[in-house]
């Protein structure tokens, strides 16, 4: 989008938003819209499906949604249309855009990788000296190839770019990859990640002082989403006499809580845990003595 773009959408904007209220560039379509819709609903901001417009009101917070292309947010965030954007890393790499990332939000993960021919014989980038590279990435993989002194032809592309090696166009590919599955059903596979990327919030680099306070509550607000979707609470029942051993499995944030019960020598047991440990912790804590188990979501946490 040329600067004369994000001026016209500037001028715009400034006649359907309010002054004092945060503008927030999010994506009006493509695999990040649902979980940043999810994201922000979560925190507690309410607003209608606003996909089809430019501008979204949340009616319980002073916010206004922007919803525009992907590869734009950086520059509308950079060109200070809007307060604060969420965006891919990888976009930010390819933008070239130099801004602060206030939060790593958890979703939209994926890798930018240089992958080739099953049954070529590169096995490193520096294989690919002098060959042909497509990708719709262009700045981020010329840039790559160029940090590591190695000459390729990069031939941009805008779609099915892992198709270019079996049609003749390419030597290689630099795409995004989530599971790697594509790669394997089009004979390729990945000899380096150039760039591992996920779903982040970022601001400009010189935010706006009347702003401050409103971004900082905003990101308090996300923040605490997030924090509570990488733990679960463990809640437990267990005899006293087990309880040395069930603090030294649980990994929680601090000491766990230990409540007395009913029953002589029985207590109760309530943590804290990173989600991704809980399967792993479920059998030793039976093991240890634990009975009872329940595993509760966290809806939000502030550490």
């Amino acid at each position: 989008m040329s600067q004369a773009t994000v001026a016209a959408m500037g001028a715009a904007l400034s006649g359907i938003t309010e002054p004092g209220r945060l503008r927030l560039a999010i994506p009006n379509k493509g695999r990040m819209l649902e979980p940043t819709a999810a994201l922000l609903r979560d925190a507690g901001l309410d607003f209608e499906d606003g996909t089809r417009a430019l501008v979204t009101r949340v009616s319980t917070f002073p916010l206004d949604i922007l919803s525009v292309r992907t590869d734009d947010i950086a520059e509308f965030v950079a060109d200070g249309v809007a307060d604060l954007g969420i965006t891919g890393t990888n976009l930010l790499h390819e933008a070239d855009v130099d801004l602060p990332v206030h939060l790593e939000l958890g979703y939209g993960r994926c890798r930018l990788e240089v992958a080739v021919p099953s049954d070529s014989p590169v096995r490193r980038m520096d294989g690919l000296a002098g060959r042909r590279i497509a990708t719709s990435h262009a700045h981020s993989t010329r840039r790559a190839f160029a940090d590591r002194g190695i000459d390729v032809e990069v031939v941009t592309i805008s779609g099915a770019v892992e198709v270019a090696p079996r049609l003749g166009l390419a030597d290689a590919i630099v795409d995004l990859v989530s599971t790697g599955s594509t790669l394997v059903m089009n004979g390729l596979r990945s000899i380096e990640v150039l760039l591992s990327s996920q779903a982040v919030l970022v601001g400009p680099r010189t935010p706006d002082p009347t702003r401050i306070d409103l971004v900082g509550e905003l990101l308090t607000m996300l923040e605490a989403v997030v924090a509570g979707r990488r733990v679960k609470y463990l809640m437990m029942n267990a005899p006293r006499s087990a309880l040395e051993a069930i603090e030294a499995i649980l990994p929680g944030l601090e000491s766990p809580s230990v409540i007395p019960l009913a029953h002589e020598g029985m207590v109760a047991v309530h943590s804290v845990v990173p989600s991704d440990q809980v399967h792993s912790l479920l059998s030793r804590l039976r093991g240890a003595g634990a009975s009872g188990i329940l595993v509760v979501p966290v809806e939000k946490l502030l550490p």
